[in-house]
C-alpha cells in the first residue's frame, strides 16, 4: 500500500488581482505557509505558468518546478478544465463557453476546437517536461442537453455524440500515452462524461485506452446521489487524481436534484468546504488507501458560504488529519510465533 500525498491545493479559485494571489510566487508562499505540499496549476492562468513554452522548453519547465520546489511544494498537476470543455460543445452553450477561449476564436466554434485540442497536447508535453504523470481536465459535452430524456431521444443520437467525443480525444490520448501522462477525466454536470455509465461509453468508443483515466471528485456524485464510496470499488484502477470537494444534498417538499434554478446557497445540492459538508472522507481516504492510490489529495475550494483563505486554512489540515500513512507491519506482529515449513507441517499433522 502507499501513503497519499498531500495535502495540495488547485489554485484557480485562488489567482487575483491582489497579493498574496497575484504571482506564483505570492502563491506559493501562501500555500507552503499554511501547510499545503502541493499545487495543481490552472494552465489557462498565465501568472501560473506559460502552457506553450512549458512544453516546447525543458529549461523552461525545470526553472517553474525548481522556483515551486524553492517553498517546499511540489506540482501535483496541471490543470486544463477549462480548455478540455472546450473540445466539445454543444452550440446552446457556445456564447458562454466563448468566455473560456482567446478573443482570436472566439465565435468560430470549429477554431475554438482545433485551439482546445491543441492546448491540450500542449499540456501532455509541458506534463511529460515538468515530471508529471497525471492530468485533470474535463471532457467537454455535445450531449448534456439531452441529459433527460424529453423529448424523446432520437435512435442513434447518444451513439453519434459518443462517437464524435471519442473521434476529438482520440488523438490528444494518444499524446498524453507518448508522453506518459494520464488524462484524468473530472466526471462533472454539463460534461458527457458525468457518471459511471457515460464514463463506460467513453471507454468503449476509444478502445479503452490506457490513458483515459479518472480524477475523482465525490462532491458531484452527491449531487446527484450516486454512490460515492462504491464508485471507487468500480472504478479504482482507472483513478490517478482526487479532488477533496464537501457537498450536501438537502432536498425538500419543494425541490431535490434539479434545484429549480435556484442558485448555490438556496439550492438543494451545494458544495462546501472539506468538513462542512455530508461526504464520509474517512471512509474514502480508507478505500483509496486499500486500492494503493498513489496520487495527490488536492483540495478543490468550491462553498456557497464559507470564505476562500478559511477554507484553505481548514482545508489543509483536514487533507492532512485523513491521509492515512500505511503501515510497515502487521498489528499482530508481536504476537507472532514465527514459522517454517518444518513448523508449518507439524500444525498441519503432515508430518505424522
Amino acid at each position: 500500500m502507499t501513503t497519499i500525498k498531500g495535502p495540495g491545493i488547485f489554485l484557480a479559485q485562488f489567482m487575483g488581482d491582489k497579493a498574496p494571489f497575484n504571482t506564483l510566487d505570492n502563491i506559493c508562499q501562501w500555500a507552503a505557509g499554511l501547510g499545503f505540499k502541493g499545487i495543481q496549476i490552472p494552465t489557462w492562468d498565465p501568472r501560473c505558468i506559460n502552457l506553450p513554452l512549458a512544453a516546447e522548453s525543458k529549461t523552461y519547465a525545470d526553472e517553474l518546478k525548481g522556483l515551486i520546489n524553492s517553498y517546499g511544494l511540489e506540482i501535483t498537476e496541471l490543470s486544463t478544465h477549462l480548455q478540455g470543455q472546450l473540445v466539445a460543445v454543444h452550440p446552446a452553450y457556445d456564447d458562454m463557453f466563448d468566455a473560456f477561449a482567446p478573443s482570436e476564436v472566439k465565435g468560430n466554434p470549429r477554431a475554438r476546437t482545433e485551439w482546445a485540442v491543441q492546448t491540450l497536447k500542449q499540456a501532455a508535453k509541458a506534463s511529460s517536461n515538468l515530471g508529471l504523470n497525471a492530468h485533470a481536465t474535463f471532457s467537454g459535452a455535445l450531449l448534456w442537453p439531452y441529459w433527460h430524456p424529453w423529448p424523446q431521444q432520437p435512435a442513434g443520437l447518444l451513439d453519434q455524440g459518443f462517437e464524435e467525443l471519442a473521434r476529438r480525444w482520440n488523438p490528444i490520448l494518444d499524446v498524453f500515452d507518448e508522453n506518459g501522462v494520464d488524462v484524468c477525466y473530472e466526471i462533472h454536470p454539463g460534461e458527457d462524461l458525468h457518471d459511471g455509465i457515460t464514463y463506460e461509453i467513453f471507454l468503449e468508443k476509444v478502445n479503452q485506452h490506457p490513458r483515459a483515466c479518472l480524477l475523482y471528485d465525490p462532491s458531484h456524485f452527491v449531487l446527484q446521489q450516486l454512490d460515492y464510496v462504491t464508485y471507487i470499488d468500480h472504478y479504482h484502477e482507472r483513478i490517478k487524481a482526487f479532488h477533496v470537494k464537501d457537498a450536501e444534498f438537502n432536498p425538500n417538499g419543494k425541490q431535490g436534484t434539479f434545484g429549480g434554478y435556484q442558485n448555490w446557497v438556496n439550492r438543494a445540492g451545494r458544495y462546501r468546504s472539506p468538513g462542512d459538508g455530508q461526504i464520509d472522507f474517512k471512509a474514502i481516504f480508507s478505500k483509496l488507501t486499500h486500492y494503493d492510490f498513489k496520487g495527490w489529495a488536492v483540495m478543490e475550494w468550491e462553498c456557497c458560504y464559507k470564505h476562500p483563505e478559511d477554507g484553505a486554512r481548514e482545508g489543509a489540515a483536514f487533507i492532512e488529519a485523513h491521509i492515512i500513512r500505511v503501515t510497515d507491519k502487521a498489528f499482530d506482529d508481536f504476537a507472532g510465533s514465527g514459522s517454517d515449513e518444518a513448523f508449518n507441517n507439524r500444525i498441519l499433522g503432515l508430518d505424522k
